[in-house]
């Protein structure tokens, strides 16, 4: 079978992993047929119309809307459909891994899971068609905590919970992406496989759970191998409700770095489009500041975020993505030394384990809240693209 040219290395990731890079590569073609039905739909009963259909079968049932079309039926039999390896005890004890490490949770989605998916060549071109996080970074990254902050919080996953409307809600945002941009001329399949493609869309999976595990631990922050396996069953979850396909979600964090590796094996060297999307990502604070403290401010902001970046994703892939050198990147083993001593007196105290899950949610609630500015994130099916 012949693959998208941004599957690239494919010797040295054969002679690695072996069989599980061809059977890896297919997914770059392959997408998420249930959701393209829906906005299919959609399109066809207009949206606000569709939009109230998905609002109330989210809050109420799918029962609860006589007229449902049979897309949307559909999908609601998989989403109403739990698997059995589904604890939701254990879901809530991956979220509170997540929401007690407050701010290193923020820093760690800022700094390198974001950062690691405007790497890839092939997967940030959606993003580059929507053009959505150059004209509004700001909003799109607190958009990005607002979900998973929600994931995360206690029952968030459940049915009828928070976590689960937003993760449906996205999963149709990226089928209405997918199917804007292949009625452009503007796609190449060959280099890049369908847009928002199964492969890309367990790579985000990777990006919100392993990635933030290994940024936390970096930090100094203390977990168990049941709390981190936990976490990984989180974001399982919320893939299989996102839209990928079963057999891209790791079980484990061990199947979850084999993963991984092999994305990070044939995924190719960042582009232009990958340093532009890294440089609005982080210099987003210059373009809101409007008196001179305010853009002095906004700089330190900017050298904080490029210089913890690079001391999360190491210097070869900094370089890469032009993140300038500064001296903040030894920022990160002083905050390791001072999270370090932090940890060892949480993990012996349930009141100070309490303490920091507390703070960490008081941290998600005002931290967002401010992102926002009293916006609300709707999570809305998008109408055009500003490149397509």
């Amino acid at each position: 079978m012949a693959y998208p040219s941004r599957y690239s290395n494919l010797a040295e990731a054969r002679r690695r992993f072996g069989a599980r890079v061809d059977r890896v590569g297919p997914w770059l073609y392959r997408v998420d047929t249930l959701a393209d039905a829906v906005v299919e739909t959609i399109e066809e009963v207009g949206h606000g119309r569709g939009f109230r259909m998905l609002e109330r079968a989210l809050s109420h049932g799918i029962s609860s809307v006589p007229d449902a079309p049979a897309a949307m039926l559909a999908l609601f039999a998989e989403l109403d459909d739990v698997p059995p390896w589904v604890d939701e005890e254990v879901l809530d004890r991956g979220g509170t891994v997540f929401l007690r490490s407050g701010v290193l949770g923020g820093i760690a989605l800022g700094a390198r899971s974001l950062v690691m998916g405007y790497a890839s060549p092939g997967g940030n071109k959606p993003l580059v068609f929507s053009g959505r996080l150059v004209e509004h970074a700001a909003r799109r990254l607190n958009e990005t905590a607002k979900f998973v902050q929600a994931v995360s919080r206690p029952g968030g996953m459940r049915r009828f919970g928070e976590g689960f409307a937003i993760t449906v809600k996205v999963r149709l945002m990226h089928a209405m992406v997918r199917r804007m941009i292949l009625k452009s001329d503007r796609w190449d399949a060959t280099k890049w496989g369908a847009p928002i493609n199964q492969h890309d869309m367990a790579g985000t999976t990777l990006l919100f759970s392993l990635s933030v595990l290994d940024s936390l631990r970096t930090f100094g922050v203390k977990m168990t191998r049941d709390e981190s396996d936990a976490y990984i069953q989180l974001w399982r979850y919320v893939g299989r409700i996102s839209g990928v396909h079963h057999d891209l979600l790791p079980a484990s964090e061990m199947d979850a770095w084999q993963l991984a590796y092999l994305i990070e094996q044939t995924m190719g060297e960042p582009d232009d489009d990958s340093r532009a999307l890294v440089k609005a990502l982080f210099e987003h604070p210059l373009t809101m500041a409007k008196t001179s403290a305010q853009r002095a401010l906004a700089e330190k902001q900017v050298a904080f975020g490029f210089g913890i970046a690079r001391g999360l994703i190491g210097d070869e892939l900094a370089d890469e993505l032009a993140i300038p050198r500064n001296a903040f990147r030894y920022a990160v083993p002083a905050i390791r030394a001072i999270v370090t001593a932090a940890e060892n007196l949480r993990i012996r105290s349930s009141w100070a384990d309490r303490a920091a899950f507390v703070t960490g949610l008081r941290y998600w609630d005002r931290a967002i809240a401010i992102g926002l500015a009293g916006a609300t994130a709707e999570f809305r099916l998008p109408e055009r693209l500003a490149f397509v």
